[in-house]
């Protein structure tokens, strides 16, 4: 599994990007999977839109 925290941006674009856990280097290829992603839907805090920060866990199963 790889985890990866970044900031979802008020135009809903990832920002500051880093690999908290890589057991088998796929950090920089869920990387590239996550850059190529539409925009996520921003946050609302009070009726505005806000920066917010997410941590998001990919299991990665290879079959043989």
């Amino acid at each position: 599994s790889v985890k990866l925290r970044f900031v979802v941006e008020k135009d809903g674009s990832f920002t500051d990007i880093q690999i908290l856990d890589d057991k088998y280097g796929l950090g920089n290829e869920a990387i590239r999977v996550l850059k190529s992603m539409p925009k996520w839907k921003a946050a609302q805090h009070n009726g505005r839109t806000v920066r917010s920060m997410f941590t998001l866990p990919i299991k990665v199963k290879i079959n043989n």
